[in-house]
């Protein structure tokens, strides 16, 4: 049989349906204080990895050009021969041609028009142009 002195622990060890309401409103403001920081800051280091991406693909492009003294018809062409002897490819690890963080593919222009190649993203808005955090990602700036 329990004692006075057990059963007032058994019933301090549960939690009360209005402390579990309070715990739940405050990491519900928390989250709304944290929240929009943080989708800021995802949209940022998206826009950080496009250009690390492209930057790659760019150098990607210039081992290519080194080998074949060409640039590549398309960024496929890093990854798949292209029945040259010269081709010493694949130029991507992993041969894999990557997508935008948006889950574009990157524009690749062959000639470019600021550059003998333009590697570019539309960004976040998937559309040319835009400002901010829309603005296109390129090779070239």
């Amino acid at each position: 049989m329990d004692t006075p002195r057990q059963r007032r622990s058994y019933r301090r060890q549960a939690f009360t349906l209005i402390e579990v309401m309070i715990v739940i409103v405050i990491i519900g403001m928390i989250a709304g204080m944290v929240g929009p920081a943080l989708m800021k800051n995802l949209s940022k280091a998206k826009r950080e990895a496009a250009k690390t991406q492209i930057n790659l693909l760019k150098n990607a492009c210039k081992d290519y050009y080194l080998d074949l003294s060409e640039y590549p018809r398309s960024l496929d062409d890093l990854v798949t021969s292209t029945g040259s002897t010269k081709w010493d490819g694949p130029y991507l690890d992993p041969a894999k041609v990557p997508v935008d963080p948006w889950g574009e593919a990157y524009q690749y222009d062959n000639p470019g028009r600021h550059g003998d190649i333009d590697i570019y993203s539309y960004g976040e808005d998937k559309a040319s142009g835009g400002e901010g955090k829309n603005a296109d990602i390129t090779s070239w700036e």
